[in-house]
């Protein structure tokens, strides 16, 4: 027996939530599949949270950093990435989230949702050429950075434990491993 799996839109998606259908759940919309999101520890709150307050500091009005806010992808997925370093449009983003064209580069705190950062996430945000996405491994304390996205996959990915980071949309800018990893 062959199973078909219904696949949602982006359109449709967003008339469920309009009608709350949705509102008593933590779900995120990827590659037209509505995705339980995991419950956000302490660890993670914290952590994501501490980065975020950092990141403002060091980018100022260069970026604006959007934490655990929903962005729009057109490969049907609106993921709710714990933050999400985008354009300064300003009272634009009232009638849209961001879209890929206005993301600088992602980053996901990941402990029970490893996996799906590492796989199915990149995977999603390679497809729609997000130049940067960077995941935190809570189980490991290590930064993971995808980069050079091509053929719905990043061909770059480099793991790092310590050190300084500069963004590709900000290169001159330092960003300290320990402060994303809150060491």
């Amino acid at each position: 027996m062959t199973l078909t799996i219904a696949k949602w839109t982006l359109e449709e998606y967003h008339r469920l939530r309009d009608a709350e259908i949705l509102s008593d759940r933590r779900v995120e919309l990827l590659k037209g599949d509505i995705v339980e999101m995991a419950i956000e520890g302490e660890f993670h709150a914290y952590s994501s949270d501490e980065a975020g307050e950092y990141l403002m500091g060091l980018l100022g009005d260069r970026a604006k950093v959007r934490q655990a806010h929903p962005i729009t992808l057109p490969n049907d997925s609106e993921p709710e990435p714990d933050l999400a370093i985008v354009q300064r449009l300003g009272r634009e983003y009232r009638s849209h989230h961001p879209y890929p064209e206005n993301i600088f580069w992602i980053i996901e705190y990941a402990d029970s949702s490893l996996d799906k950062d590492l796989q199915v996430k990149s995977n999603v945000y390679a497809e729609v050429s997000i130049p940067e996405y960077w995941v935190v491994n809570l189980r490991d304390m290590q930064l993971v950075v995808f980069r050079d996205p091509q053929n719905g996959e990043y061909r770059s990915k480099t793991i790092f434990t310590s050190g300084i980071i500069q963004p590709l949309a900000f290169p001159n800018l330092d960003i300290s491993v320990d402060a994303i990893l809150n060491r």
